[in-house]
């Protein structure tokens, strides 16, 4: 194995070290498995072409609210959907 050094933010490594100590295994393992999955679900290393592209756009016709209300009008999307 390759010994390295990774820097993660205090919040990140507290909760991998509790998931670590909840799975009865070393914070290391618990680092090796996550990277495992993501190379088995991104595929990383197969080829530089994603498997997955930005669908075409859907042809919606024109926006009809006119572009100095774009920012009021997403800020009330937001605000519907919970966010502030």
């Amino acid at each position: 194995m390759i010994r390295t050094q990774i820097q993660l933010p205090e919040v990140l490594y507290s909760q991998a070290k509790r998931l670590a100590e909840r799975q009865e295994m070393s914070l290391a393992e618990l680092v090796r498995r996550g990277l495992e999955h993501m190379i088995r679900v991104y595929r990383a290393g197969d080829d530089d072409t994603p498997d997955w592209r930005l669908p075409d756009p859907l042809g919606l016709g024109e926006f009809l609210a006119p572009v100095s209300d774009w920012r009021e009008l997403a800020s009330a999307s937001r605000v519907a959907d919970g966010e502030r």
